[in-house]
């Protein structure tokens, strides 16, 4: 055991579960910063490629989140990792990384930021060849004696050196009596490639002689390859060192000598240009890696040997200078310069422990304090430590998230909205034409503890709701000052909006000059959009919501809605939206349930939103913390497919829209130019009924423009309505499978990623793409589903039919056990499942007759008709 210790100067661990080898360590000036500064690559197994700048604020300091300048995963395993020259036209270094059947070459750049850490990193890929044999490693040189460009040669399992300039593949060779690879390396001086083979012994082959030699056609020698033109591949020179080898280096560190080091099991060689032994060391202990480096005495070079005892030992040519502890057992290590500290130790483990380190030991800075002779007052100490209890207690009581100072710096931001409609209504362009449009009035306050700067308030509701303002700037506000402004909201598009919620965002500067932010959301009231009216005999989509406590009048729950004469026998009540849709909500009298029924299936939200808002309020205000909805109906999926394929043709549509106008433009402005020709020359020429073309491509131009718009309003009430559905399935869902509030989440956001619908980015695809991530991951029923690749693209589908697929297959998984769940130990927790598909539940309709008021209509229950039917 070694009495020092490798002085740890960075260190990171990198990844959960990653495996890394010899050549997954790279160290090199990657992103050409010219500042001499290396920075550390690694490259793991699991296809994740990272780039280290290490720079702690001192020695010892944990890995700070700016060190790390890019991580990306290449999807396939990374055997190797180099920097040199090679792409064409530039001199600058690129990263070459060699996966099993690729190599892929990669230019490092960095964007500066404005602050400390807006540096922004990222890779491009320059070029790749895809290899038509499995790869086991690399090396690269100026092959041939080239200038100021490396070439790659790989060598693969089977034997074969597949040789690269640059972006062309040159050509290929097999080694003569090759059974397995051994480590490859190139040395510039006598250009040529030393390996060790399978038979124990180092071999080298120039580079003229793979140039020159038979092509690799087959594998086999045959007697016509023999006879054939080319010259036979041919060693240069071989030396019999009695062992497998670890490792190879070629150094040379000045003009004068050129050495090649081989690391084998036991020994370790130093050999010539030629062949021949210059020294060797016979170790007593098993070794990992190794690399030489320049030593400061001159013909001499100094090496880093690491073993599997987990101890770095520092040899000058054979001579045994210094031996020091390492934390783990390196599989590499390398030797660079960071932040003028020179000749920095980086060493990888394999199981993703990276640290940079240095030797030597630090001085104890420990000095033993003097003997104080005074006798110490227990008294008084008791004393003072009962105050300090006291002032600590004190403290833990009125503790806070944020200090006094910082909590005082602040602006406050409320909205009360007013409890009746505005007695004059203050819609402004409203598209609804049934009708006056009601509209309800917001009250903002701003409060302001500190200076604010440049206030600026924003009233942000979603379309087709709209204000009657939507920003207000202010003067500087003073401490403790308020400024309230009033705004009206309204329906403004002929839709039923998808939520009744707003938000208000104000931002200012305080007198540092920061920008800050502050906000609060208000809901609008139900009456806003609908009005009551008479109950509805019959509608096409129909729900029932179970509760587990007894019915509620609806003269309780919903007095806005009903008038009180009715007195507690009132069980049904209808809905009459602005747009011109019904709805009616119905409570049993004997059983727990309620029915919402419409006939439109995105009329249904709003009104079981609020019904089961009211219900939890109204038992929350009795001290009822028991209660809960339930849904055991089946999911209304192929009604609101029929939605998103309304949706998805009207996109379809805009996209032929857009085609036929840049079709139109091109002629219009083809036609524009030979008038004008026309029109230019001195000789008067006929038109040729130039102008009666134009103008009819005018008239085309402008209808496709008017029935373009139409598309898109059309769009936009096809969105919005789908929106609604969703939201809608989101709750029946949630109330299924009896949700948690972070399943819910994950729901809205796998269903509702996007406020507003675009052809570059729609809502099928990215629906699609996020349903397809949950059912490959924590919805995944076997490890065949979690290795399939999703697109990293998204672009519009053809159609639908796969969206909905996956949609049913998505409820499909919930109905058999599966949970949603982001984290990455659930994508194996489906092992164990729920017999059973996931079968369509039938809804149950109330069991009663359900009188509605007014009408002498009746509903019969679904069980009832089917026990008649089934009689003799």
């Amino acid at each position: 055991m070694s009495l020092f210790k490798a002085r740890d100067w960075w260190s990171a661990i990198l990844g959960e579960k990653e495996e890394f080898d010899q050549g997954c360590l790279c160290i090199a000036d990657v992103d050409n910063s010219g500042s001499g500064q290396d920075k550390v690559v690694v490259g793991s197994y699991k296809g994740y490629l990272r780039i280290f700048n290490p720079h702690p604020v001192k020695p010892g300091d944990e890995v700070q989140p700016e060190d790390l300048l890019l991580e990306v995963q290449l999807r396939e395993p990374i055997l190797q990792v180099e920097a040199g020259k090679f792409v064409s036209g530039t001199e600058g270094l690129h990263l070459a990384v060699l996966h099993c059947r690729k190599l892929c070459v990669y230019a490092v750049s960095g964007t500066q930021g404005n602050v400390e850490h807006g540096n922004q990193y990222q890779i491009k890929l320059m070029y790749e060849h895809n290899l038509q044999r499995t790869a086991c490693n690399m090396t690269y040189g100026p092959f041939g004696g080239v200038k100021g460009r490396d070439l790659i040669c790989i060598q693969s399992m089977d034997g074969m050196l597949m040789l690269f300039e640059q972006e062309s593949y040159a050509f290929g060779r097999f080694l003569p009596g090759f059974l397995l690879p051994g480590p490859l390396a190139y040395s510039s001086r006598t250009d040529s490639f030393i390996t060790v083979s399978s038979c124990q012994q180092v071999e080298s082959y120039k580079y003229q002689v793979l140039a020159f030699a038979t092509d690799a056609d087959e594998r086999q020698d045959t007697e016509q390859q023999k006879l054939s033109s080319g010259k036979r591949l041919v060693v240069d020179w071989i030396l019999n060192i009695g062992e497998q080898a670890l490792d190879i280096c070629v150094v040379s560190f000045n003009q004068g000598a050129s050495s090649v080091f081989v690391l084998g099991e036991r020994n370790f060689f130093c050999l010539k240009d030629n062949g021949q032994i210059r020294f060797m060391k016979k170790l007593d202990y098993s070794p990992s890696c190794f690399v030489p480096y320049c030593s400061v005495r001159e013909g001499t070079i100094n090496t880093l040997i690491a073993n599997h005892s987990k101890i770095l030992n520092v040899y000058q040519d054979v001579t045994l200078k210094w031996a020091t502890q390492l934390p783990c057992i390196p599989v590499s290590v390398k030797v660079a310069n960071f932040q003028d500290l020179k000749g920095v130790i980086v060493t990888l483990s394999d199981d993703g422990h990276l640290q940079c380190s240095y030797l030597g030991t630090d001085p104890s800075l420990f000095q033993a304090p003097k003997v104080d002779s005074r006798e110490i007052n227990y008294e008084e100490m008791n004393a003072e430590m009962k105050e300090l209890q006291k002032i600590i207690k004190e403290a833990t009581k009125t503790q806070d998230i944020l200090p006094e100072s910082e909590k005082q710096r602040n602006i406050t931001v409320t909205a009360e909205v007013s409890p009746d409609l505005d007695e004059e209504s203050q819609a402004i362009d409203s598209e609804i034409k049934a009708g006056a449009v009601p509209s309800v009035t917001v009250k903002i306050t701003i409060q302001s503890r500190v200076t604010a700067q440049k206030p600026s308030l924003a009233v942000c509701v979603q379309a087709p709701l709209a204000v009657t303002c939507d920003q207000f700037v202010f003067d500087d506000l003073e401490p403790d000052s308020s400024e309230t402004v009033v705004v009206s909201v309204f329906l403004k598009e002929n839709c039923s909006p998808p939520e009744l919620e707003g938000t208000c965002m104000v931002s200012y500067n305080i007198p540092t000059g920061i920008p800050r932010v502050s906000q609060c959301s208000f809901s609008l009231p139900l009456k806003l959009v609908c009005f009551p009216s008479q109950p509805s005999k019959a509608a096409s989509h129909k729900l029932t919501i179970d509760t587990n406590k007894p019915p509620i009048s609806f003269v309780t729950i919903f007095p806005d809605f009903i008038d009180p004469s009715e007195g507690d026998q009132a069980n049904a009540l209808g809905f009459q939206f602005l747009t011109g849709s019904k709805a009616t909500l119905l409570a049993s009298k004997t059983s727990q349930r309620y029915r919402i029924q419409s006939d439109q299936l995105e009329d249904l939200w709003l009104v079981t939103k609020e019904l089961i808002y009211r219900l939890e309020e109204h038992f929350k205000r009795q001290n009822c913390k028991d209660f809960a909805c339930t849904f055991s109906g089946s999911i209304p999926l192929q009604e609101y497919f029929e939605l998103i394929d309304r949706h998805f043709e009207l996109r379809l549509n805009a996209e032929k829209y857009q085609e036929l106008l840049s079709e139109r433009a091109v002629q219009f402005r083809a036609i524009e130019r030979r008038l004008l020709t026309r029109f230019k020359d001195k000789t008067p020429a006929p038109l040729q009924h130039l102008d009666t073309l134009l103008e009819g491509t005018f008239r085309e131009v402008i209808a496709l423009a008017d029935a373009a718009e139409e598309n898109q309003a059309n769009m936009f009430q096809a969105f919005a309505k789908l929106k609604s559905a969703t939201r809608l399935v989101i709750m029946l869902i949630s109330l299924w499978q009896k949700l948690s509030a972070d399943q819910v989440a994950i729901l809205e956001a796998t269903f509702l990623p996007l406020a507003e619908d675009t052809q570059e980015l729609g809502w099928e695809e990215t629906v699609d793409a996020a349903v397809s991530y949950l059912l490959r991951t924590c919805l995944s029923k076997s490890s065949k589903e979690q290795a399939l690749t999703l697109s990293s693209q998204l672009s519009m589908p053809k159609d639908t039919s796969r969206l909905k697929k996956n949609i049913t297959l998505f409820c499909d998984r919930l109905a058999k056990g599966g949970r949603l769940s982001l984290s990455t130990d659930s994508a194996t927790q489906q092992a164990a499942v729920m017999p059973g598909g996931c079968a369509t539940i039938p809804e149950s309709d109330l069991e009663e007759r359900t009188v509605i008021l007014g009408s002498t209509a009746m509903f019969v229950s679904h069980e009832q008709t089917t026990k008649q039917k089934s009689k003799p």
